[in-house]
């Protein structure tokens, strides 16, 4: 029998406190942060990404006709991140909003959804400037090059989808082994990697949709990747508990980095790069936010407030914030600095 979505929440912020009574046993060896702003999406937030000015942020919600909580239906809201308050709600899309990506100007907001489609917004008045149509099952991922001249969709279909973000056309189609669940694009625009339901991690040649390489070793689906600023690093989190760092150049792994806490599931949902490359954080099944420093591997900073699986995360520009979705319909504002800058 199909479970509603309010029973799944209560399920989840369950384990979710059972999670933060079970601690990993090193954890009083790092700072535990609170959330600066809780942001209430009402339904479970899927998506989330800052403008590049780092003053707005967007987040995407999953809808359930039984949840009795989703009253605003498919929706993304756009919040001022300094006041923490809604600024406008964005409608259109008849699914679940699973990525999202402003271009760098700030003026437009890509949105992808299980209802198959692309749609271009108009940050300044909400409208809706093109739908993007080519993929044929729910797209999971998002990215835009920082040129802000082209556009890639990752989908269920087993496609990344390339467009020219200027004429809404399509550009090239990247044919993949599997689900394509998570996107980065290299900053210099080059380099495009994926992650997938079959446990692989693929870079791809972006001028000719080529393969460039595919990266073995995790042993479940892999959920997120990110390249690091300078695009030597790839990180991909996966539901085998761990996330990998790669040599981009030399196509191997650098590191693994555990996340596992006892007998708590710790399967890594979401990571991100901060703006200096110095630290990544990663979005856990156990509704909470770690922060590790790139060069050592260490844990530097536990953030705690979630009580449901942490879906999405980004860095603001300065990296000084960090934003976290989670199922249990509610987004965080995190102020990173006390970590971020202890070294300076």
């Amino acid at each position: 029998m199909k479970r509603p979505t309010w029973f799944l929440r209560t399920v989840c912020a369950v384990a979710g406190f059972l999670a933060l009574a079970n601690q990993r046993s090193w954890s009083d060896e790092t700072p535990e942060l609170s959330p600066r702003a809780t942001l209430k999406h009402f339904t479970s937030v899927f998506s989330l990404a800052f403008s590049a000015d780092g003053k707005i942020l967007a987040t995407g919600n999953k809808v359930d006709p039984s949840d009795k909580l989703a009253r605003d239906g498919p929706c993304i809201k756009l919040w001022d991140v300094t006041t923490g308050k809604e600024r406008m709600t964005l409608k259109g899309h008849t699914d679940d909003i699973r990525a999202l990506a402003f271009t760098a100007d700030g003026k437009t907001l890509a949105s992808g959804s299980a209802d198959t489609t692309v749609r271009l917004w108009d940050v300044a008045t909400g409208k809706v400037r093109a739908t993007l149509k080519g993929h044929t099952k729910a797209i999971h991922s998002l990215v835009l090059t920082s040129d802000g001249k082209m556009l890639a969709s990752g989908s269920s279909d087993h496609s990344v989808r390339l467009w020219d973000l200027a004429t809404g056309k399509e550009l090239k189609v990247l044919q993949n082994s599997d689900f394509v669940d998570s996107l980065a694009v290299t900053a210099d625009g080059t380099t495009l990697a994926t992650g997938s339901n079959d446990m692989l991690v693929k870079l791809w040649d972006v001028a000719t949709g080529k393969e460039l390489a595919t990266l073995k070793g995790h042993r479940h689906i892999v959920r997120s990747v990110a390249f690091s600023p300078d695009g030597k690093t790839l990180a991909s989190g996966s539901e085998d508990e761990t996330v990998k760092l790669w040599d981009v150049a030399a196509r191997k792994e650098l590191a693994t980095i555990k996340t596992r806490t006892g007998r708590v599931f710790s399967a890594v949902f979401s990571v991100a790069f901060s703006p200096d490359g110095k630290f990544l954080a990663s979005g856990e099944h156990n509704s909470l936010v770690m922060l590790w420093d790139v060069a050592t591997r260490k844990e530097r900073a536990t953030l705690k407030g979630h009580t449901g699986p942490v879906w999405c995360l980004a860095f603001n520009c300065d990296g000084k914030t960090l934003a976290s979705g989670s199922w249990v319909g509610e987004a965080m504002l995190w102020d990173v600095r006390t970590v971020t800058e202890a070294d300076k």
